[in-house]
């Protein structure tokens, strides 16, 4: 590895860091392969040097010099096509089967919770991300067609909630407790019917009431198990608001869990942007926007706004589609505007903060 500066690269360099702007926003990934349009992306945002691997490899010359059209290949169908995702693929659906056979256990035969039997799950599946050109979120960004309320949606919030985890600088034992308490926050779920929770039509209000005692009911469970305080807490808290409009207690801000509010943000997110048997996946970018809208109020604004600024970074490069039909791949993401990012289109880079009614439709 090697530092460079830009003015001296070439094409061919691989990025051996995230290249990141002055304002702090990453601006180009670790492991990209430079070219004259990249190169030139760096000197725009007036990046003086970066460090680059030491082998370089060749750049076909008919992309050296050109822009790339829309009709490439998009990111997120590069990532699906790899062999790295097929074999995540893989290991999360077996990793999956055994988490609904622990679970199922837990709740129906009080058998012990294995906390290092448990996060094995997500070590491996966290390990596998770490050895392959895409990171864990770029592998549950094309994993959204999981239609479980319990299982895949309580995998997806822990893997998460880990990733969440390093954003926050937490320790290994932290990290491996947020881990756990994203894992079994939904524990209670497995007491409702699943006509209930499996249910396409809008819930009836008794329906709806049963529905929320599964926070109280996973805390009963993970408090039996004598299991530490902040996972059972997380059970329990997830539903809470910080302004006082959540449910089960209408606790406000002090008095819910550290643990629980980091599990709350992640819950939403990885529900909204999943499909359900009522309705297909939240743009992320939409969500985002929610959270931009009304999440100050609600979660805890340290949390939410570091869980924001990272989650929106990790579209960088992918393709959207905007609300007025153009298609384009996102090349920047506003600070200030998180879910409003600068759209490369095929005739003009488009910055949807400055367009009002202009927005990202769908991830594709």
């Amino acid at each position: 590895m090697k530092r460079i500066k830009t003015k001296e690269l070439l094409p061919g360099y691989v990025l051996a860091e995230d290249v990141y702007n002055y304002n702090g926003q990453m601006i180009l990934p670790k492991g990209l392969v430079l070219t004259d349009k990249v190169i030139t992306r760096l000197e725009f945002y007036s990046i003086m040097s970066v460090r680059v691997e030491d082998e370089v490899q060749e750049v076909p010359e008919s992309t050296q010099n050109s822009v790339p059209e829309l009709n490439e290949l998009p990111h997120s169908a590069i990532i699906k096509q790899s062999k790295d995702y097929v074999e995540f693929k893989a290991t999360f659906d077996e990793t999956l089967d055994g988490f609904k056979n622990s679970i199922n256990n837990i709740v129906e035969l009080n058998s012990p919770i294995n906390t290092d039997e448990l996060l094995d799950n997500t070590r491996n599946l966290i390990s596998h991300a770490k050895n392959s050109s895409f990171s864990t979120m770029d592998m549950l960004h094309n994993m959204r067609q999981y239609d479980d309320l319990t299982f895949a949606h309580s995998m997806n919030v822990s893997l998460i909630c880990n990733v969440f985890a390093g954003w926050l600088k937490m320790s290994p034992e932290e990290t491996d407790l947020l881990t756990l308490c994203g894992m079994l926050h939904d524990l209670g779920k497995l007491k409702i019917p699943d006509s209930i929770i499996k249910k396409p039509d809008k819930l009836t209000t008794d329906e709806y009431q049963l529905v929320k005692t599964h926070t109280v009911e996973g805390y009963h469970i993970l408090k039996a198990q004598g299991v530490d305080v902040h996972i059972s807490n997380a059970a329990l808290m997830h539903h809470e608001k910080c302004d006082g409009s959540g449910y089960p207690l209408g606790l406000t801000a002090d008095r819910i869990d550290e643990y629980a509010k980091i599990v709350a943000i992640v819950d939403v997110y990885d529900a909204m942007t999943s499909a359900r048997i009522y309705r297909g996946p939240m743009c992320p970018f939409r969500v985002i926007e929610l959270y931009e809208n009304e999440g100050l109020q609600k979660y805890d604004a340290h949390y939410i706004l570091t869980f924001l600024e990272n989650v929106s970074n990790t579209y960088l490069h992918y393709n959207v589609l905007l609300s007025d039909g153009r298609v384009g791949q996102v090349v920047f993401i506003n600070k200030n505007a998180l879910s409003k990012p600068i759209v490369q289109c095929r005739d003009e880079m488009v910055d949807l903060s400055k367009i009002k009614d202009l927005h990202v439709d769908k991830i594709l």
